[in-house]
């Protein structure tokens, strides 16, 4: 997940002027009121709402657990808040662009789990391929009013949702995930995510809709299973 500072620090680089111009509303995303109300937090600052990104996320309960063992509660609240929570932003987001008719932009954050499995339990993996499933159909939907959606999906980065869990520091985890990259010597950063964030919403991704932009160094696309052997 790309860090709020993180994402100003991309703002400051790309657009100086609307680093200096950010606004922070509480939102449980899994609450429609909430989310309702953020957009309309948002419009009301800015007179409008160009660029939607569903970024918050859950892993539930961080031990692993084999799926006979895990908890219905921890899947229904992974699936309220990743499923629900991004629905519910692209819901209220299209209320306010539709209308607007000025098209716009709305992100989702998934991830590699959504391209090659063993990555993540069942719960977690299920949720954000139901999410690309959601980007598809509003992919269809909100491109007749000129409205791009598409989604981001990070490989393996240290932030504290990986490394608590594990109970190890960022370093170590970051030489982990770099001993097993395909492209060599390969970290994803925040800051990777934050500027895919920047290109898919910016005129530079104008023709790119319908969209699950994989950032991982090309580590989903190889089966490393005989390499083993």
């Amino acid at each position: 997940m790309a860090s709020s500072s993180v994402a100003k620090k991309s703002l400051a680089k790309h657009y100086p002027a609307a680093a200096n111009n950010i606004h922070y509303a509480h939102c449980d995303v899994a609450s429609e009121p909430d989310v309702k109300n953020l957009v309309d937090f948002a419009v009301s600052k800015f007179g409008n709402l160009d660029i939607m990104y569903n970024n918050a996320g859950i892993i539930g309960d961080h031990e692993r657990l084999p799926a006979q063992d895990s908890s219905t509660k921890d899947f229904r609240r992974i699936m309220d808040v990743n499923v629900l929570g991004a629905f519910l932003g692209a819901k209220h987001a299209a209320r306010v662009m539709v209308p607007a008719k000025r098209g716009g932009v709305v992100l989702f954050t998934t991830s590699m789990a959504t391209v090659v499995g063993g990555l993540a339990k069942p719960a977690y993996s299920a949720s954000k391929h139901a999410v690309v499933g959601i980007m598809r159909e509003l992919c269809m939907e909100l491109g007749e009013h000129g409205i791009r959606v598409n989604c981001i999906a990070p490989g393996a980065i240290a932030t504290p949702m990986s490394t608590e869990p594990v109970k190890i520091d960022r370093e170590v985890l970051e030489e982990i995930i770099k001993s097993k990259a395909v492209l060599k010597d390969t970290v994803v950063k925040e800051e990777d995510i934050a500027e895919a964030a920047v290109y898919l919403s910016s005129d530079e991704g104008k023709v790119l809709s319908g969209v699950n932009l994989v950032i991982d160094g090309g580590f989903s696309s190889t089966n490393t299973t005989f390499a083993k052997l």
